[in-house]
């Protein structure tokens, strides 16, 4: 289980950790990267990506939310250039959204989780996130569940649509092709919105978390309440989240066709290399000018989320840091990073994020999920001891400071 890859002996507390998930926290597969002042300062991998088959170096993954970063990077790129303005109504636009309570709603809230569309109430029908067309035309016609930009609560499945249908309707090109063509081919990322069959031998599956000893709040709604946004976000998926053979023993979200799906909240591919370098450009102050990466990471939504039940904190399309820790333990998982530093987690604990001042990137990918909400302990654990490498303490609140 020893990992593989390159560590510049200043992050050898990154390596050690790293090594410890494999041993002895559950780590099955997994990737991470550091990337510092344009030079990668730790790429590792190690464990197995199936029963069997070592994690190579070109190993890839579903990173889950990590992807809603990726969707929001696409937007930020848009309205730097003059051609989206993220403080205009939805409908100049989307025109057919503006019905039934979201002619008011802007384009900032579809970033901040503040759209009050965590999901849908009627029943889709079987593959529906794999039908764009049939998405955002259900999510057009939807009645909100709160007033927009009077609360946030986390759009973990519906994100990737309301903004991705925004950045189709400007750009005149689908989510994934614009990413493609705007993002990874230039940055030469291996991350994928819409995964080439070619690629597909590479992909480690994901490994369902094991049932936690005590479920989150958010689960807990779910499965009490029927009609809760919890329980329609969890359920209302046209199969997704569900298994995709009787036996239960494959997810909906590992076939062939999801992966192949341009999913803008859920559906990237990419291993840690491919989060870090996404993060990089950011970190330096390339890609987007510094004013709109201001723009993108300033929070705008933060406090009791309605939908996760937890506290959370989000830029534009992007997560800050958030400390859960005094809660209860099935809902203290978060974020832990800087107070400069933002990105995002996936379900089950990958994460990418960037801390500008620190110039530093940084990407965690891996194929057995963790039970919790946020950065799982493994993810935190890398995180953690990248701030230590850097000379930072962690202080109060959770947040890293320098020391």
């Amino acid at each position: 289980m020893t990992a593989q890859g390159t560590c510049d002996p200043r992050f050898s507390q990154v390596a050690e950790e790293f090594e410890r998930n494999l041993a002895d926290r559950g780590e099955v597969g997994a990737s991470v990267c550091v990337i510092l002042d344009g030079e990668v300062v730790v790429d590792l991998w190690g464990g197995e990506a199936v029963p069997g088959e070592p994690w190579r170096r070109d190993t890839i993954g579903h990173v889950w939310s990590c992807t809603k970063g990726a969707t929001a990077l696409c937007a930020h790129l848009l309205a730097a250039r003059g051609d989206l303005d993220l403080d205009a109504p939805v409908t100049r636009y989307w025109p057919e959204y503006g019905v039934r309570g979201k002619s008011g709603t802007l384009v900032r809230h579809l970033l901040a989780h503040q759209a009050g569309l965590p999901a849908l109430r009627e029943p889709l029908p079987p593959n529906a996130f794999f039908d764009w067309k049939l998405m955002v035309e259900r999510l057009a016609a939807e009645e909100p569940f709160w007033e927009p930009g009077t609360r946030h609560g986390y759009h973990g499945l519906t994100f990737g649509f309301l903004v991705g249908e925004v950045i189709r309707r400007v750009s005149g090109r689908s989510l994934g092709t614009f990413f493609r063509e705007e993002v990874a081919e230039p940055l030469g990322l291996d991350f994928w919105l819409g995964l080439p069959e070619s690629e597909e031998g590479r992909v480690a599956p994901t490994i369902p978390a094991d049932p936690p000893a005590e479920p989150p709040s958010f689960y807990l709604r779910a499965f009490s309440e029927p009609g809760s946004p919890q329980a329609l976000l969890f359920t209302n998926t046209g199969g997704y989240m569900g298994a995709s053979d009787a036996a239960g023993s494959a997810m909906m979200s590992d076939t062939r066709e999801a992966h192949a799906a341009e999913y803008g909240a859920i559906g990237a591919i990419t291993n840690a290399r491919g989060l870090a370098g996404m993060y990089r450009p950011l970190a330096e102050g390339r890609l987007l000018p510094v004013e709109q990466r201001t723009i993108m990471s300033t929070t705008t939504s933060a406090g009791m989320d309605a939908v996760l039940l937890v506290p959370t904190r989000f830029g534009l399309g992007v997560m800050r840091s958030v400390d859960n820790r005094y809660l209860p333990p099935a809902d203290s998982e978060g974020a832990m990073m800087s107070t400069t530093a933002f990105g995002h987690s996936g379900m089950g604990g990958s994460a990418g994020f960037c801390d500008p001042p620190l110039r530093l990137a940084f990407g965690y990918t891996m194929n057995k999920q963790g039970a919790g909400l946020g950065i799982n302990p493994r993810g935190q654990a890398l995180v953690d001891a990248t701030y230590r490498s850097l000379g930072y303490d962690q202080l109060g609140g959770g947040i890293w400071y320098r020391s």
